[in-house]
């Protein structure tokens, strides 16, 4: 399983990213993928999840109404778009498929003015 994160960088609080998330190794139609982030001296913690098909999908309260999940089965990726971010958004982001213990180098996003 190999997973391949991008889009990170610094951007302004109110500002936006998209996350890309290339992945191999498995077939990504079959699996839901999720988006977790690790803050500075924190533990990592679930941000995004969808499902197979991407028709559900699900945040953690700090993020609802500003991040969504999506994803491209046809070319094995998952995004995450997020809009009007905050400094408490900073973090390194990674994605990882439902239930397969794997992880890749992860995307940092800082947000500072």
């Amino acid at each position: 399983v190999q997973l391949v994160e991008s889009g990170g960088g610094l951007v302004q609080p109110g500002g936006s990213l998209r996350l890309s998330c290339v992945a191999s190794g498995f077939t990504f139609s079959n699996y839901g993928m999720r988006w977790y982030r690790q803050a500075p001296g924190k533990e990592r913690e679930l941000v995004a999840t969808t499902t197979a098909t991407g028709r559900a999908t699900n945040y953690r309260d700090s993020v609802k109404g500003r991040f969504t999940i999506f994803r491209d089965n046809a070319n094995n990726t998952v995004y995450l778009q997020m809009n009007y971010l905050k400094t408490e958004d900073t973090a390194v982001y990674y994605c990882r498929p439902t239930g397969v213990d794997a992880w890749g180098k992860g995307t940092l996003v800082t947000v500072s003015s």
